[in-house]
């Protein structure tokens, strides 16, 4: 039985430690041997119950109280895990930063969200000492070492000063208690990937509709085995009933992977659920291939944080049986999922148009969630209305609404006012931020970030629209589409030169650049949509995201475009 939605997130665990106690819940490598064979370490889920217990008590008599706001900077693993659910017992917020987002945005993220407590790795405390973060607010810091440190408590060490078999109660949220932090599970905070990361307040709520909606999507059923290679999706793994297997991966960098380290644990558990980004499935599908790896324990592939090519999955589906599905969820680190479709319905009906600019299609909307197109605008929108919908077919903004959906951002009045629309009945819309249209069928088809269209006087072009034509030429790995030479008026009309940015697979010489040039060209008069570009400029490697090595920087490449060509 599901429990309430209002229910503290944490209690899946306690039921799941109640159904299965004895099931492991994590499992994580620990070290090797001389020979290079690995050897594991793990929480069954009592184990991960009964210490997430003693945690939550010990930091209960240290005077952490329910809502104080704690930052979390614990490398994946058991510890990430019993921490984790020992906040969300205790009602104190965790505040979880990607690492991968950089120093200077790492720093900005820990001023804006104030936290009141620091728990973290013994590096982790060497960098908040040496760059000062969060020192105007922090009352109290704790390591995960069991070593001394200044200004710091061992965990571990206060851990053993309290009863090893003490119960402690999982706090309950009182529904709407948003605003005094009553009810909010997190602050999670987004990639940054169009602007400076914002931290969403995440609910109970929120969590416990992302858990029925994953479980629902993708029948995911009790003791099935998880690969775990990004370490806040793991954290619904205990949830969901199935053991977290961490790989034996720098999961800050997905795109450097070792593919030989996936396909050891997939062997080693026999993984059913495996999640990744493309930039992983791209570089795992690689090697596999070369290898005519096949890999017949999985049921399913799960892949988000980036749009995933159509040349991946074809990749990746050849490991995998016949019926073995790769789903793209679509969604945003403020909702999530929004829709989903299968590597099935991709390759073998969404493909072509894609490839002939009509967006990417992500698929149907996900159960109890809204999901509506209105127009472009660039400004806040107090009230929802009907009105502002556009028909099927015409790109606009994408909007959605639903529990999984979260209200606002962490100390950003000016951003959640832009992102959210409120509606009559109390509730909101969250504005996805992405540009695209729902067909005649009802699916949704994404076309790119509103901020990254191009606006030249005469028409709008879209980037995903743009690139997708030309992302078709073999010598091509992918192009970006930027507007340079900016002049917005105020009424957000803009007077942009549309340039496009090509990355090649390999490299080629002068004359082989002018052919490829040629081609492009050649494509683009094929397609009205793509004829106002003005000009082609190779570049050696886009500005990209640290994790995915999906999410292209066009702000850069705008710059470097414009420097270029002036």
């Amino acid at each position: 039985m599901q429990p309430d939605l209002n229910t503290n997130i944490a209690i899946h665990l306690v039921q799941r430690a109640m159904e299965r106690p004895y099931a492991p819940a994590v499992i994580f490598p620990h070290g090797r041997d001389k020979s290079g064979q690995v050897s594991y370490s793990h929480y069954t889920y009592r184990q991960l119950d009964d210490q997430s217990n003693r945690i939550a008590y010990a930091l209960h008599r240290q005077g952490i109280q329910c809502g104080q706001r704690t930052v979390l900077m614990v490398s994946p693993g058991l510890d990430f895990f019993a921490i984790t659910f020992a906040l969300f017992k205790l009602g104190a917020t965790p505040i979880l930063i990607d690492p991968g987002m950089g120093i200077k945005n790492i720093k900005t993220c820990l001023e804006e969200s104030q936290p009141d407590i620091f728990i973290g790795i013994p590096k982790a405390h060497l960098a908040r000492k040496l760059l000062g973060w969060g020192k105007k607010s922090l009352q109290m810091c704790f390591t995960t070492g069991a070593g001394w440190l200044p200004d710091t408590i061992s965990l571990p060490q206060l851990v053993k000063r309290y009863p090893a078999n003490k119960e402690f109660h999982c706090y309950q949220p009182e529904d709407g208690d948003v605003e005094n932090n009553g009810d909010t599970a997190a602050i999670l905070f987004t990639s940054g990937s169009t602007g400076v990361p914002k931290g969403a307040i995440y609910t109970h709520r929120n969590f416990n509709a992302q858990i029925q909606a994953l479980q629902s999507l993708y029948n995911i059923a009790p003791g099935e085995i998880d690969l775990c290679t990004f370490p806040l999706f793991a954290l619904f793994a205990p949830a969901l009933g199935m053991t977290a297997v961490i790989p034996d991966m720098d999961a800050t960098k997905p795109a450097q992977v070792n593919p030989e380290r996936i396909f050891e644990a997939i062997d080693d558990f026999g993984i059913t659920n495996m999640f990744g980004s493309p930039a992983l499935l791209r570089r795992v599908a690689d090697q596999g291939i070369r290898q005519q790896r096949t890999l017949p324990t999985l049921k399913r592939i799960i892949s988000a944080g980036a749009p995933v090519p159509a040349t991946v999955l074809e990749q990746f589906s050849g490991m995998l049986n016949a019926d073995t599905p790769i789903y793209t969820p679509y969604g945003a680190t403020e909702a999530l999922p929004v829709c989903s479709i299968s590597s099935q319905m991709i390759l073998n009906h969404t493909r072509a148009l894609t490839d002939s600019g009509q967006g990417i299609c992500v698929g149907f909307p996900v159960d109890n969630l809204e999901v509506n197109i209105i127009a472009i605008d660039d400004n806040p929108i107090e009230c929802w209305s009907d009105d502002l919908c556009t028909a099927d077919g015409k790109i606009g903004e994408i909007c959605v609404k639903g529990d999984q959906v979260t209200l606002g951002y962490f100390n950003r009045p000016d951003s959640t006012l832009l992102a959210k629309i409120m509606t009559a009945d109390g509730g909101y819309y969250h504005r996805m931020g992405d540009v695209g249209y729902r067909d005649s069928e009802g699916k949704i088809w994404f076309c790119g970030r509103k901020t990254h269209r191009v606006q030249t006087g005469d028409e709008t072009l879209f980037t995903i629209s743009c690139e997708a034509v030309f992302n078709t030429h073999p010598q091509v790995y992918r192009t970006a589409l930027v507007g340079i030479n900016s002049n917005i008026d105020s009424n957000n009309n803009g007077k942009q030169r549309a340039v496009l940015c090509v990355e090649l697979l390999h490299n080629v010489d002068a004359a082989g650049k002018q052919q490829i040039i040629a081609d492009l060209k050649k494509i683009q008069q094929r397609f009205e949509h793509t004829k106002a570009i003005e000009c082609f400029l190779f570049h050696p490697a886009f500005p990209v995201d640290i994790r995915h090595n999906a999410k292209i920087f066009r702000e850069k490449l705008a710059l470097w475009a414009s420097k270029k060509l002036s």
